[in-house]
């Protein structure tokens, strides 16, 4: 009975997996492009704001950068995970030659694999008999067991790409909203709150999902988020100070 028990599982983990990795995926796109949309936006409303222009700028100047942004990062998210899609694809490619031209060594890898967990004698036999029986049972076990790759990792290159480019979108709107309904100190201040805030809340997400210490991992994000605002105020201002931007 624990044996039939173990085989199903065995057989059935890789694909029991596939959901939980998709979702891990879109969550990677959300949570870094709606953090970077909100961090790119907040910069660029301090550092003009810094420069004591009116609203009218600063909300132009931030929507450029926000949609540019949010571009720039849609095309390297598709091609990071176009690649790494087929970094892994050639590795289950490979696998696939090998159970078909090299069955006998590929037989006794499962067998190590299965060895090192503790099972021997007729017991061994059966789950290795049960999983080099199907080809696509045995290709799942090598690529999970061996190598431990699943192609629905990475996600898929055009679904990350706009997930990236609308959380980027999202993100970057935040700091600019309160620019159209105040001006000035109140604005900026406004934004920088809302920023603040809601990048404390993508840290701890971003640390719950690499089982880190939440406090430290929101405390972290915003405060990169106030770096950004302050470096960037303080460019802007400078900048106008010394006259090289004046309106």
């Amino acid at each position: 009975m624990y044996l039939e028990i173990y085989l199903l599982r065995g057989i059935s983990e890789p694909r029991h997996l596939e959901p939980h990795l998709k979702e891990s995926s879109a969550m990677r796109d959300f949570v870094f492009g709606f953090g970077d949309g909100i961090n790119t936006s907040l910069g660029i409303a301090a550092g003009v704001g810094g420069a004591d222009v009116s609203a009218n700028i600063i909300i132009l100047a931030a929507l450029v950068g926000m949609f540019t942004g949010a571009k720039a990062m849609a095309v390297q998210n598709y091609l990071a995970v176009k690649t790494q899609r087929q970094l892994l694809t050639s590795e289950i490619e490979r696998e696939k030659w090998e159970i078909e031209h090299k069955p006998d060594d590929e037989r006794k890898e499962i067998e190590d694999i299965y060895t090192a967990k503790g099972f021997s004698g007729k017991e061994l036999d059966m789950i290795v008999d049960k999983i080099t029986s199907d080809k696509k049972v045995w290709l799942d076990t090598m690529l999970t067991e061996e190598l431990n790759l699943n192609l629905d990792i990475a996600g898929s290159p055009l679904k990350s790409a706009l997930r990236m480019f609308v959380s980027f979108l999202v993100g970057g709107m935040l700091p600019i909203l309160p620019f159209f309904f105040l001006s000035g100190f109140d604005a900026l201040f406004v934004a920088i709150g809302i920023s603040i805030s809601t990048s404390f809340t993508v840290g701890v997400i971003k640390s719950k999902m690499a089982n880190t210490n939440k406090l430290v991992g929101g405390l972290e994000m915003a405060g990169l988020g106030t770096g950004v605002a302050m470096i960037g105020y303080g460019i802007g201002s400078e900048l106008s100070n010394l006259g090289i931007i004046s309106i």
